[in-house]
C-alpha cells in the first residue's frame, strides 16, 4: 500500500496507535510517519518490539485458555486493532471451531483493512465505534446478533486502556462492560506501565504518542489491579497466587525465561466473573 491509496478518513500526517502497533509487530498496514515514529521510540526503549509481541501472545493465550479450560464460545475484543497473524477468531477456533467473535474499534483503517477478512466469516462481525461509548458497543445490533449475553463471554481488553484518559474513567468503563457479563464470563485485560521504565523511555512514549492521533496514559500496578476490582483473579501460571502479572509470564511455561525486560512494560490479568 502506498501513501496514496489511503483509506478514506484516515490520517497519514500522524502516527496512530494502531498503525504503529501493526509496524512493531512487523506488520505493513503503516505508514512512513509511524515507521520513523517507531524508530526515534525504539531507540529510546530497545525492547519496543519485544513489548509488542509479547502482549500479543498474551492477548492469545488468554482467549485460547478461555476457550479450550472453560468452553467458552463467544468473545468480545475491545480495541481489536489492525488484522495481523493470530487474530482473536483464529486463536479461539483452535479449541472452539464454532466460536463467535466481535472486534470493535475505532480506527478508519482498521475498518478498511480488516472488511476483507471478515466479509466471508458469519461469525465475526467488527464493529467500527469507539469503545469509550459502551452503550453504542453493547447495544449494537451487529453485537447483539452474535453475542447471547445470557452465556459466558471472554471479555478482551489488552493494551487499549492505556490509551483512555483518567478523565474518561477507564476503571468505570471496565465495570460498565464486566457487568452486563453473566456469570462464569472472564476478562482479559493489559495495560502499559512506567514501573519498570528509565524516565528516557517514559518520556519518549509520552512524546510519541502525543503527537500521534491518540495519546497514552501509563499507569502503575495499583491503578491496574482496580480495573479487576469485583471480579476474580485467576493465577497466572502454574504454581502462582491469583495476581495481577507482566503480559509474558501469564500463561508462560517457564515464567522465569519469559520475564523479559520488553514484557515488563505491561501489566496483565484474566480474572471471572463472579
Amino acid at each position: 500500500m502506498t501513501e496514496a491509496e489511503a483509506p478514506p478518513g484516515v490520517d497519514t500526517t500522524r502516527p496512530s496507535s494502531a498503525r504503529l502497533y501493526d509496524y512493531y509487530l512487523g506488520g505493513t498496514t503503516n505508514y512512513e510517519v509511524d515507521r520513523a515514529a517507531g524508530d526515534r521510540l525504539r531507540e529510546a526503549l530497545p525492547d519496543l518490539y519485544d513489548c509488542a509481541w509479547a502482549n500479543r501472545g498474551f492477548h492469545q493465550r488468554s482467549a485460547r485458555w478461555m476457550a479450550s479450560e472453560h468452553g467458552i464460545g463467544q468473545f468480545i475484543d475491545l480495541g481489536s486493532g489492525l488484522p495481523t497473524q493470530g487474530n482473536t477468531h483464529e486463536a479461539v477456533r483452535q479449541a472452539r471451531p464454532d466460536a463467535r467473535v466481535v472486534y470493535v474499534d475505532n480506527d478508519p483503517m482498521v475498518g478498511a483493512m480488516s472488511a476483507e477478512l471478515l466479509d466471508d466469516d458469519a461469525r465475526t462481525r467488527l464493529i467500527v465505534t469507539d469503545m469509550r461509548d459502551p452503550g453504542e458497543v453493547l447495544d449494537h445490533p451487529d453485537l447483539r446478533a452474535l453475542i447471547d449475553f445470557t452465556e459466558p463471554v471472554g471479555l478482551l481488553m489488552t493494551a487499549v486502556l492505556n490509551f483512555v484518559a483518567d478523565g474518561s474513567d477507564p476503571w468505570g468503563l471496565v465495570k460498565r462492560y464486566t457487568g452486563v457479563l453473566a456469570p462464569g464470563s472472564y476478562l482479559a485485560l493489559s495495560h502499559a506501565t512506567a514501573d519498570k521504565l528509565p524516565p528516557v523511555s517514559v518520556q519518549a512514549m509520552y512524546d510519541t504518542y502525543r503527537s500521534s492521533t491518540t495519546e497514552i496514559h501509563l499507569r502503575t500496578r495499583r491503578e491496574v489491579e482496580r480495573f479487576f476490582e469485583g471480579l476474580e483473579l485467576v493465577p497466572p501460571y502454574l504454581g502462582a497466587e491469583p495476581s495481577v502479572t507482566y503480559v509474558g509470564l501469564w500463561g508462560a511455561e517457564d515464567p522465569q525465561a519469559a520475564d523479559t525486560e520488553g514484557s515488563r512494560v505491561l501489566y496483565c490479568g484474566v480474572a471471572r466473573r463472579p
